[in-house]
């Protein structure tokens, strides 16, 4: 399953980031990296952005990259 995927208030585990380059740089730099546990706190009308819970901070997060972000 994919971050882009989980309900809104569920936690998850971050298994695996599937992008590459850039893309995958930006999504570490954020924090969200394997084993760290995500918190869906909101996701807006058309789905992106995705607002995040991860290590105490608030984040948002575009529904793109969240689409590379596999958790359990």
């Amino acid at each position: 399953m994919t971050l882009n995927k989980v309900s809104i208030g569920q936690t998850v585990t971050v298994k695996k980031l599937s992008g590459q380059g850039a893309t995958k740089r930006r999504i570490m730099d954020m924090g969200i990296t394997k084993g760290v546990s995500v918190t869906v706190q909101k996701v807006a009308p058309l789905g992106d952005p995705i607002e995040l819970t991860v290590r105490g901070y608030q984040l948002s997060i575009r529904k793109a990259d969240a689409e590379m972000v596999e958790v359990e």
